[in-house]
Formats: structure tokens, sequence, C-alpha cells
């Protein structure tokens, strides 16, 4: 996940002002869930020929922008999926705050 990116979602969830510490270990922990999530939607919507290709890329230790590119490829609303996860994380974490 990109620092940007992460930045955004500190200051979306009015987390900016916490110490630099506190902001790297819930940006660690946000994008494992966001991975997480986003792991299972793939999944789900890859056929099994294209899970074992998902899984030869990973065994050949491919980097994170080749397995996003292959994702892409197979997956038509790939970003629309993450936007989808990312918007779902960061409501519960509002409503969290609030409860």
């Amino acid at each position: 996940m990109e620092n940007e990116f992460l930045q955004n979602l500190m200051k979306d969830l009015g987390l900016a002002d916490l110490p630099q510490e506190k902001q790297d270990e819930l940006a660690i922990k946000m994008t494992e869930v966001i991975l997480k999530r986003m792991f299972v939607e793939t999944m789900e919507r890859l056929s099994p020929r294209d899970q074992d290709e998902y899984g030869a890329l990973i065994e050949k230790n491919a980097t994170a922008e080749e397995i996003e590119n292959y994702l892409k490829s197979k997956i038509e609303n790939y970003e629309e999926i993450l936007t989808a996860v990312v918007q779902k994380l960061k409501t519960e974490m509002i409503n969290n705050r609030t409860a």
C-alpha cells in the first residue's frame, strides 16, 4: 500500500495527530486487514486455474506490482473492489470510534 494512501486514511479517520510511532502501528494493522480482505475477495472471483496461476506467482516471489497487475488482468473491477474494501474498513473504524 502506498504511503500517501495510508496518510489519507489516517487523516480521514482523525488519526493524523497521533504520534508517528502509533500511526505506523495502525498503518501496519490496517494494511494487514485490507490485504486479507482483498485476498478473500479476489480468490472468490478467480477460477481454479487462475488461483493456481496466482499461487505460482506467490511461490516464485513475484513483486507486489506483478501480483497486482495479474489480479487486475483477471478481475475486471479490481480497483472498485479495493475501494469498497477500504471504504468498508474506514466505515467500521469510524463506527467503532463512536460506539
